[in-house]
């Protein structure tokens, strides 16, 4: 029982990260993107954005609940799980140790953007092209937040390969091998994308 129930969970965890948490993330690099266009190329989309209708509700119950729950079991994986990186180390274990100081990495990452961000906007702060620029005039910011993009979109894409292992999507070696190819073009690609929208502010 306690085996069956912890298989759910982890697919659970896997879908959650793809829906919605995943699409979250391309959504909010597609947004962040429209920076190299200028400032009043960002703050048309952030605006957009700003008056969704039901905002919070869409925030909280698509976004933060998800997001926080595969971010604490996912926690909970990575502190229990075994990667026998030291005794078997070929690829794939180099993979699974990598998601998860990715996804340490992530959790502090998200955290302190939504602390610097959505609960600033929450205080009366303008989400726009000079909050982003302000924060982007300190170069540790920068470097801080070319990490945290690196690890986001690394996590994300590699959980890709998972998840499609997990659903039994892609189970033969063919597959496996063949799904990480596609994965690691969706890292490099949306790794540009991040890397793109943060010099734009600077």
């Amino acid at each position: 029982m306690a085996t069956s129930k912890e298989f759910q969970l982890r697919r659970l965890h896997s879908l959650l990260g793809v829906l919605p948490v995943g699409l979250f993330l391309l959504q909010h690099l597609v947004v962040n993107h429209f920076a190299t266009g200028g400032a009043e190329s960002f703050n048309k989309a952030a605006e957009f954005m700003e008056h969704l209708p039901f905002r919070y509700v869409l925030e909280t119950v698509i976004i933060f609940l998800p997001l926080y729950f595969h971010a604490i079991y996912g926690l909970y994986i990575a502190f229990t799980a075994k990667s026998n990186v030291g005794k078997f180390s070929h690829f794939r274990n180099w993979m699974f140790m990598l998601q998860r100081i990715t996804g340490v990495i992530t959790l502090i990452f998200v955290t302190w953007h939504v602390w610097q961000t959505r609960v600033q906007a929450a205080l009366g702060s303008e989400v726009n092209f000079d909050m982003m620029a302000d924060i982007f005039s300190n170069p540790a910011m920068v470097a801080f937040y070319i990490v945290g993009i690196l690890s986001t979109v690394f996590h994300f894409a590699n959980g890709l390969w998972s998840f499609g292992v997990t659903w039994g999507l892609t189970i033969t070696p063919r597959a496996q091998r063949i799904s990480t190819y596609v994965t690691m073009v969706i890292f490099v690609a949306l790794a540009v994308v991040g890397i793109q929208a943060i010099l734009a502010f600077t």
